[in-house]
């Protein structure tokens, strides 16, 4: 069953999470003690994260450097075959333009499809590690050019441009939306045209980059209703758990903090009265959105899984 599918199939807005895969030498039992917690819940799915390689200088015997290539996560495709299978979840892998080739993306669908996986989170990823512009020849620039790339794999049109037997069960897929504005994006008026392109080309659903203030959420659902995209918008929800959050997440994710939020966590002595008070704000603000109908909360659980079941607890 597909994510869009899955999304409307309950009365209430379907509870579903994103995890990180594990660090390098560690196994997939941190990924499983997350589900467990929060499996009470009745994840309608669960997204997995993906992340590329990351440059580092090695010294070399006669001081001068070498640049390498080090993987410190590994991929989502293993990551949501074991979840999928372990715990019969539609598992939902991040397929990213940035730090993957176009070919690695075509054996990432492959082996997909031979685990039957088959719905997907297409984004840009993050660009501020990339020391250098990748080339265009290899990797995609934009989230609808790797998009175009999925399309083609399901109409079973390969990479190099033969012709292959299509997958009998077509990938299908969500994409990413900015209530906030990308911040890429020179206005939002640009941020919406390439929405509907999105859209357009074939994505079920978008999810929100998380957020802390609802009438920013609603208000950018109403355009995207009066610009005539209808696809569900999911609102992507972090809890706050860390006190020096108050800074670093409208400075990375550019996403603001409403003052009445902000002036409890400016009260906070330490994390732990932060994550009290995030709790308690992102009960409220998932009460609101449940209210108002959204059809879905997802949730980011990276260091905050626990706040996360807090906040099921008291939404679900």
């Amino acid at each position: 069953m597909k994510v869009i599918d899955l999304i409307s199939s309950g009365k209430q807005p379907a509870f579903s999470f994103e995890i990180l895969p594990p660090l390098k030498g560690n196994t997939i039992k941190n990924v499983y003690s997350v589900i467990d917690k929060l499996y009470e819940f009745a994840p309608r799915y669960i997204n997995i994260t993906s992340h590329h390689s990351e440059h580092q200088y090695k010294t070399l015997p006669d001081g001068s450097f070498q640049k390498v290539s080090i993987r410190k996560r590994p991929g989502s495709v293993a990551i949501a075959s074991a979840i999928q299978n372990k715990y019969h979840i539609p598992a939902i892998p991040h397929i990213i333009c940035k730090g993957f080739t176009k070919e690695e993306t075509e054996y990432a669908m492959i082996d997909l499809n031979f685990l039957g996986v088959h719905d997907l989170l297409l984004l840009r990823g993050d660009n501020k590690s990339q020391e250098t512009q990748p080339s265009p020849d290899l990797y995609h620039s934009h989230a609808t050019d790797l998009q175009q790339q999925v399309n083609n794999f399901n109409r079973g049109i390969a990479l190099d441009g033969s012709a292959f037997e299509a997958n009998e069960t077509p990938f299908s897929y969500g994409m990413a939306c900015y209530p906030e504005k990308h911040e890429e994006a020179p206005n939002m008026e640009s941020d919406i045209f390439y929405l509907k392109e999105k859209v357009k080309n074939g994505a079920d659903y978008l999810v929100t980059q998380m957020f802390f203030d609802n009438a920013k959420y609603y208000a950018f659902v109403e355009r995207c209703r009066a610009e005539g995209i209808t696809v569900p918008i999911i609102p992507g929800i972090k809890p706050v758990v860390f006190k020096s959050q108050l800074t670093v997440l409208p400075r990375i994710f550019r996403s603001d903090i409403p003052e009445p939020f902000a002036a409890e966590l400016r009260k906070c002595k330490d994390d732990e009265a932060a994550k009290a008070a995030g709790i308690e704000w992102c009960v409220s603000q998932c009460k609101d959105l449940a209210a108002h109908g959204v059809p879905g909360l997802h949730f980011y659980t990276f260091m905050a899984s626990d706040s996360v079941y807090k906040v099921a607890k008291e939404v679900y």
